[in-house]
């Protein structure tokens, strides 16, 4: 696996691997996809509300700005035109904070969305958490097992969207 750490024992070896910021993955030019000034709790409920109006689900690309395979997923799904189609149609698509800056500098874990989210961040980050309108959860997806190289599998990242979708879901 080689998404980002969250410093947890269970991902200690993609810790040491991989970078913990953009600036450190060499010849990546990716646009930051996460607001740090937004509050991920009005976030969550915006996407939620826009999928109840839209008939659609929520995917939450938890994870940061400082998390290289957090863009390279973002960037992936944009530029992908088929995946980028599929997630359009089916999904409020909506990047959430792991963590906020403290007023002394220091990254600090988003409490309240972590446990609305049932806590994914043990998978590392990215991680997808697929929401249906509701808000309750569907899937969680380790996005390592989306991986294929230093990217993402075409096949495998299409099939996952494609069977997390409403239209997929028995009724």
């Amino acid at each position: 696996m080689t998404a980002c750490s969250n410093n947890s024992s269970n991902n200690e070896n993609a810790e040491k691997a991989e970078p913990q910021n953009v600036e450190e993955t060499a010849n990546e030019a990716l646009n930051p996809v996460y607001d740090d000034t937004a509050d991920p709790m009005l976030q969550l409920d915006a996407a939620l509300r826009q999928a109840g109006e839209e008939g659609k689900y929520v995917i939450a690309q938890v994870g940061g700005n400082w998390c290289p395979w957090c863009l390279r997923f973002a960037d992936f799904i944009t530029k992908d035109d088929e995946i980028n189609d599929i997630v359009t149609e089916a999904f409020v698509y909506v990047h959430i904070n792991a963590y906020s800056v403290d007023e002394a500098g220091k990254r600090v874990l988003n409490d309240d969305v972590m446990a609305r989210l049932g806590n994914p961040m043990r998978f590392g980050y990215p991680v997808l958490v697929v929401l249906d309108a509701q808000g309750n959860i569907l899937h969680t997806q380790d996005s390592g097992m989306l991986e294929e190289g230093n990217g993402y599998n075409h096949e495998i990242v299409k099939r996952f969207f494609e069977l997390w979708q409403p239209k997929a879901m028995p009724n």
